[in-house]
């Protein structure tokens, strides 16, 4: 019988994703174990569970996800599986919690694209605010764009605590500089929108961020990007399958989820297709995902 391709897929939360489930199966994977309500702890372990039972030529055909919904979280669970790791065994790790990795990715390189091949501008030195930046998907948005040399703003949808705090935690991981401000009401938005280039919007679902006013009243503004399937919107009159389109009389252009969505299934099921075909262990987190995500939408 043929080795197996096995992938123990782990999450602090209740459940594991169905759709992460899927997409591991659909991408190849012989089987997919679930681990649910795990601690950073108990990564010790599992990982060494996972490497010593089979012999170090099968590490390669061997993989653990991390999922659940905290993008740092997430990432401290990558490490501590790093560090349990005994060579010469080892396994393939990928972190994608909540899908946000695979999501943020493809939305900053959607946006890249936009601005590039619309605006001939590229995402280095924009102005970026992130709407919906405490959220796994925004806050991992704003990690990628910042370390692509954009310039980004955390907005807060209920004042600037969470947001300043979430910024002090982007310093002191990635060793990057963003800023929070206050979105709490729509004068506040008007303000940030007026010194923005490019608007994220990674709110809850079925809530309207941004209005189509607030977007043509932004003298600098070229484009903004939803993620929210869910209606109403996140960003008022926007397409779902909008990619590139022109929402206001100022030449604002709109990138709708199922654009985003496009580049974000293709990048999480490429993802685990590489953890596969790989000859070598490999650990990817949000950075492969984006140079994915880009190199797939061209």
């Amino acid at each position: 019988m043929a080795d197996k391709h096995i992938l123990h897929m782990v999450t602090p939360l209740k459940h594991m994703s169905p759709f992460d489930v899927n997409m591991a199966l659909d991408a190849g994977f012989d089987a997919a174990l679930t681990y649910t309500g795990v601690t950073v702890d108990e990564l010790t372990g599992l990982v060494q569970d996972a490497i010593f039972s089979r012999p170090p030529k099968l590490g390669v055909k061997t993989g653990m996800f991390f999922g659940g919904k905290n993008a740092t979280l997430a990432l401290d669970m990558l490490a501590k599986a790093k560090k349990a790791l005994v060579p010469p065994f080892g396994i393939s790790f990928f972190a994608d919690p909540n899908g946000s990795f695979t999501t943020a990715a493809a939305m900053v390189a959607c946006v890249e694209k936009t601005l590039r091949e619309k605006k001939s501008l590229p995402l280095k030195g924009r102005k970026v605010a992130v709407f919906g930046a405490t959220g796994v998907v925004g806050f991992s948005a704003a990690v990628i764009a910042g370390l692509e040399g954009a310039d980004v703003t955390l907005v807060g949808y209920d004042g600037i605590k969470r947001v300043s705090d979430a910024a002090a935690e982007i310093k002191a991981r990635f060793e990057l500089d963003v800023r929070g401000a206050d979105g709490s009401d729509d004068a506040k938005k008007a303000a940030i929108l007026a010194d923005a280039d490019v608007a994220f919007c990674a709110g809850r679902a079925g809530v309207m961020i941004l209005s189509r006013a607030q977007l043509a009243a932004a003298p600098r503004l070229l484009v903004v990007a939803d993620v929210n399937a869910v209606p109403p919107p996140g960003v008022e009159g926007l397409e779902m399958t909008a990619n590139g389109a022109e929402l206001t009389p100022n030449g604002v252009l709109g990138i709708g989820p199922l654009a985003i969505g496009n580049i974000k299934y293709k990048t999480e099921f490429g993802l685990f297709q590489k953890m596969i075909a790989a000859e070598k262990p490999v650990r990817f987190d949000f950075r492969d995902a984006f140079a994915l995500a880009r190199a797939l939408n061209g």
